[in-house]
């Protein structure tokens, strides 16, 4: 598929906010850009695609060009901008990029930061990319990502539906004190889940917890368990991709955002 690199402009931090406190600065995010030929149309519903922990790395950037080939506009930004040494890294998965990944990178995301990196991209997509103005928006997100989309399905207007695949710490706090879910009750989008039953992050039992939340709240989901599947199914660059669960995920999450999408 066609492709580009994209630099969305972040606002301009401010001190005073409801919250108190600094939620983006000034600046750049690198964002991939998946599109479809022109022979495909010239407006097309859009899909944010929320990297792993790795960044928008080279299987992300697959990722989003599978997207693209079912007709949707992809764009997945480096949510790692805020890093000054290195603002769109693309780590491989051996264990020296899973340290880096879980030591260096994870830990300086916020949840408001989060929220700002989304919502910079829905503007991006409703305001700036020429194909996408006034088109359906869609979030997908694995593992680090499918915490970033059940935040951004409660906390960030604009999007039409969301995919969550095993996203980890969904139960937990973000550094500035923000859980994904306790925002679950103004989930306002359809959500679809894939999940790995050997997982141990989110385990089964998390899972468990999070449909209560969602069922006590009201709230429109598909979730599926995935027997023998474990963490990160859906990459083939790792250890632990199960072709079968990726290819019933990829063809379940294609269906859900063609019905609300398109």
């Amino acid at each position: 598929m066609p492709s580009f690199w994209e630099n969305i402009r972040m606002p301009e931090a401010t001190d005073e906010r409801e919250s108190g406190a600094n939620i983006a600065e000034a600046g750049d995010m690198a964002a991939y850009v998946s599109f479809p030929p022109p022979s495909a149309g010239t407006s097309l519903p859009a899909i944010i695609v929320v990297q792993e922990a790795f960044g928008a790395n080279q299987h992300i950037q697959k990722v989003a060009d599978g997207f693209a080939a079912e007709g949707y506009v992809a764009v997945a930004p480096a949510l790692f901008h805020r890093n000054e040494r290195n603002p769109n890294p693309m780590l491989g998965y051996t264990p020296d990029d899973f340290d880096a990944a879980v030591n260096t990178y994870m830990p300086a995301l916020t949840g408001q930061g989060i929220i700002a990196d989304i919502n910079a991209t829905i503007d991006y997509l409703q305001r700036t990319y020429p194909r996408t103005r006034g088109q359906n928006i869609g979030i997908v997100g694995y593992c680090m990502g499918g915490r970033v989309v059940y935040l951004a399905a409660s906390s960030c207007s604009g999007l039409s539906a969301g995919v969550c695949y095993y996203g980890g710490a969904i139960l937990a706090p973000y550094s500035d004190g923000v859980t994904p879910i306790d925002g679950t009750g103004n989930i306002s989008i359809p959500l679809m889940g894939n999940f790995g039953e050997t997982d141990g992050n989110p385990t089964p039992a998390d899972v468990s917890q999070i449909e209560a939340a969602l069922d006590a709240a009201g709230k429109s989901y598909d979730f599926k368990m995935y027997s023998g599947a474990g963490h990160g199914f859906n990459c083939n660059d790792r250890d632990s991709y199960d072709q079968a669960a990726a290819d019933d995920a990829q063809a379940r999450t294609v269906a859900f955002f063609n019905e609300h999408l398109k």
